[in-house]
């Protein structure tokens, strides 16, 4: 007999096929360092390095790294601190880059 504990599976990267796109008030940045204790410092495309927290939907499900490709969205009354919601994987990535979405990350 086979017990499933409700241990959560990591995702392998070939499974996660779709692609989100910025909405309203949204940003793509780069991760620049891991803090600890769910925080990162990322650089978005409008130019700010915004300390990110993971969303708690995607925390179990993702590992996110030095240098991803990750979306963020802004806190309304903190400008400075931002939430992640997605992290591209390396395919998404290089089409966004691509289609020239990255203006402002890759000097």
């Amino acid at each position: 007999m086979v017990f499933n504990l409700g241990k959560r599976r990591v995702l392998n990267e070939s499974q996660l096929k779709e692609m989100v796109m910025p909405g309203q008030g949204q940003f793509f940045g780069r991760v620049i360092k891991l803090v600890g204790g769910d925080n990162i410092v990322v650089k978005c495309t409008d130019g700010k390095v915004r300390t990110c927290r993971i969303r708690g939907k995607i925390k179990r499900r993702m590992w996110i790294r030095d240098n991803d490709l990750v979306l963020v969205a802004p806190w309304d009354f903190q400008s400075d601190k931002a939430d992640i919601i997605w992290r591209y994987i390396s395919a998404h990535a290089e089409k966004i880059k691509q289609d020239g979405h990255l203006a402002g990350l890759d000097e």
